[in-house]
């Protein structure tokens, strides 16, 4: 807990399953908050700021009686429980991807619950037998050192959808930390037999259909302490390479990159020097930077890697390239001495818009009430003392298909356990191969669109949205019968009619709060209607910035369709626009009714009427860099 700068005093939820895993981490943790605390928290009937959350996927019919019982077990620990039961709205997964889906619809129940409880940490029982499955799965399916690596130490989870009853969706990543990883699974049932702690297992942990199972019974045949001991070895190695290259990159990332409010990021080659980076510390940085932009948090194939890799390593630019959600190119006025990296409006994205709304103002937001800077500062002093030499790390220019051999030739394996876990790869890989060339014989439930081709969505008054995973945007138009008085300021450029103190509705007004938007990409079109809207016909004025009744009456024709307020805005808006390129305009979310009339660029302060109040903010869900994570 100190190496992941933990103290008692911190909220921290457990995710429990019922399995002497999560069993022993209850029994660990409670006794970790019980000592650390002043005796008024320990008077209560719960230990205060514990809390175990158990998921009832509802996949098997006894999993609402494993559920209640494991939350009496833990009850009499003195942790307070909650459970939280999982809603399969399109049905059950298929069989083939049952695990993956019912892990993901864990995690995001285990936020979920985090963020209406207010808990900031989340600690898993992850243990070492978890990290040799894995390092076996990630062999089979040709990994690099960084995926051999494993799980994190410590890492950050992020919502993947908005929360309503005041919850604040902006609000900061859960802070996730696996204490047992250097524990075995013997390490598990020793400490619950010692606490004579009682523990259920899962009948599906022992069906050889899914991977992680038949790979661990596969390992059990190799369980000797040599064989053991030098796969840990190995991982542990992976996984300081993994800490030295995620250092690197957080250090470019600070140095380099540049992110611009219009939702697009300028890496500066000058700074960058690509050619004195690795290559794997390269791929990782550029990987780190488009997944930011796209707001894809999926690793990038071998193949894009390589792909993004050869383009950074062309310097200066002077070609653009589509890869992984992202179109890069060359800043404009550079000399390809800067790459803007902008997100590819025609990639698939899970969602295009999500729309929620938000709590009211008499709603207390929830805030995850924890300090990451302290919590980092807290893990820096500790690990400190146990931190690697940088002569220590291995495998910085080594292939994915040849980690093994290097560790070998390195002493960290024996041929032993080389021959053992390249058998133990080699049949997975098989198994992998042979399901990767049967066909399916159903099809997909929804078919995944591009942004491009995706209807546009209903944005109502008062409701809010993010757009592309990265915008987050909030509108209302002004309430009924009441208008505000607006100045437009002269400019020479369009040289826009002054009227000021002039009092007037127009058709978006007079609406009010019946009114509708529908928010979509930027498209040619728009700059186009900008362009005819900014030449329309125009009212001079005169040099005193008198303004005559005829202009007055010609203003008041005008007035509903805020045409003047318009022309003025488009022209500024057009100016912004021209040094934006055309692939960053087509990313930037705009507002139109349902006629199809724009109403507004909010990233660019562009808006048909003076009255909507509409804001749009960069935004992303997920931070540069993917939040902070540690291997040590």
């Amino acid at each position: 807990m100190a190496l992941a700068g933990l103290k008692p005093h911190h909220r921290i939820a457990l995710g429990v399953s019922g399995g002497p895993d999560s069993m022993a981490l209850c029994v660990l943790a409670a006794d970790w908050k019980i000592s650390g605390l002043d005796p008024a928290g320990k008077e209560s009937e719960f230990i205060d700021g514990l809390l175990a959350i158990i998921v009832d996927h509802r996949l098997r019919a006894e999993s609402r009686e494993e559920a209640n019982m494991v939350r009496e077990r833990v009850a009499e620990m003195g942790i307070r429980c909650e459970i939280a039961c999982c809603e399969w709205k399109d049905g059950r997964p298929e069989q083939g991807n049952l695990q993956e889906a019912a892990r993901e619809m864990r995690y995001e129940m285990f936020h979920k619950v985090c963020i209406e409880q207010q808990f900031g940490i989340l600690l898993l029982a992850h243990h070492a037998d978890d990290q040799a499955e894995l390092l076996v799965i990630r062999l089979s399916r040709n990994s690099g050192v960084l995926g051999l690596a494993g799980m994190a130490f410590t890492s950050q989870i992020f919502a993947k959808h908005a929360y309503s009853q005041g919850v604040d969706p902006m609000s900061g990543g859960i802070l996730l930390v696996r204490p047992f990883l250097d524990f075995s699974k013997k390490d598990m049932y020793k400490i619950c037999q010692e606490n004579e702690q009682k523990w259920v297992e899962d009948p599906s942990n022992r069906s050889p259909l899914f991977v992680r199972n038949r790979i661990r019974m596969s390992l059990q045949e190799f369980s000797s302490s040599v064989f053991s001991s030098e796969l840990q070895s190995l991982i542990s190695a992976c996984r300081r390479t993994r800490t030295h290259v995620d250092k690197i990159c957080s250090n470019l990332l600070q140095e380099a990159v540049t992110v611009m409010d219009q939702g697009y990021a300028v890496i500066d080659l000058k700074t960058l020097n690509p050619s004195k980076v690795e290559d794997i510390c390269l791929a990782k940085f550029i990987a780190h930077v488009a997944q930011y932009i796209s707001q894809r948090h999926r690793p990038i194939r071998s193949n894009t890697s390589k792909l993004l890799l050869r383009y950074m390593r062309s310097s200066p630019c002077k070609t653009s390239l589509t890869a992984a959600g992202c179109y890069l190119c060359p800043a404009p006025g550079s000399r390809g001495t800067k790459i803007l990296v902008c997100c590819s409006v025609n990639c698939p994205l899970p969602s295009k818009v999500e729309l929620f709304y938000s709590g009211s103002s008499a709603q207390e937001k929830c805030v995850i009430p924890y300090d990451l800077k302290e919590i980092m500062d807290n893990a820096n002093t500790s690990s400190n003392l146990s931190s690697a030499d940088a002569s220590d790390v291995h495998f910085l220019n080594v292939t994915s298909g040849s980690v093994l051999d290097e560790a070998k030739r390195l002493n960290l394996i024996s041929e032993s356990t080389y021959r053992s876990v390249l058998m133990l790869q080699e049949e997975e890989t098989n198994r992998f191969k042979y399901k990767s060339d049967v066909t399916p014989d159903y099809r997909p439930k929804y078919a995944i669109e591009s942004v491009g081709t995706s209807h546009n969505q209903c944005l109502q008054p008062g409701q809010m949205g993010f757009f592309m995973n990265r915008f987050f945007i909030s509108w209302k138009p002004c309430k009924e019968d009441v208008c505000r008085k607006f100045t437009q300021e002269e400019t020479s450029s369009n040289g826009g009619l002054v009227v000021e103190g002039l009092d007037y509705k127009c058709t978006f007004c007079s609406l009010g709060h019946d009114m509708v938007a529908e928010i979509r990409h930027m498209m040619e079109s728009d700059w186009l209607y900008l362009a005819e809207l900014s030449k329309s016909q125009n009212v001079k004025s005169d040099p005193d910035n008198a303004v005559s009744s005829s202009v007055m009456e010609q203003a008041a024709e005008k007035a509903s369709s805020c045409l003047d307020y318009a022309r003025v805005s488009a022209g500024r808006v057009l100016q912004l626009l021209k040094p934006i390129p055309v692939a960053v305009r087509r990313s930037l979310p705009v507002l139109v009714d349902s006629q199809g009339l724009l109403l507004s660029i909010p990233s660019l302060s562009f808006k048909h009427c003076p009255c909507l109040e509409i804001e749009a903010t960069f935004q992303p869900r997920v931070p540069l860099g993917g939040g902070h994570n540690s291997f040590i």
